[in-house]
């Protein structure tokens, strides 16, 4: 294996495909999971501009998704709601963020 292919393997993205409501595809990285109350949820980092964010912010904005199953048992990723709880899981995932750049820090050492 040469360098380059085992850089490329190493770095490799996890990346999820989602479909709003009208049948646009986005497509997303995952760049963390947490379980929360018997509930698994993700932080997806969108690979397209937000319309609505500015641009010195683009690059830190990510989104938390839930994962469920619907109705015809299939699993899906929804959109939460609830602004307490997304305030506690965003609080939770840059917990998460923080501590894998601590950890980062400490190797590099």
């Amino acid at each position: 294996m040469s360098k380059q292919e085992f850089d490329n393997d190493m770095y490799e993205s996890n990346l999820i495909s989602l479909l709003d409501d009208e049948g646009n595809e986005y497509e997303f990285e995952i760049i963390e999971e947490l379980d929360y109350q018997d509930k698994h949820y993700y932080a997806l980092m969108p690979l397209f501009d937000m319309p609505d964010e500015e641009d010195e912010n683009s690059e830190n904005v990510y989104m938390i998704f839930e994962d469920i199953i619907d109705e015809n048992g299939e699993p899906q990723l929804a959109e939460i709601d609830d602004e307490v709880l997304l305030d506690t899981l965003a609080e939770l995932f840059e917990n998460k963020f923080d501590e894998a750049l601590y950890d980062e820090d400490e190797e590099d050492e």
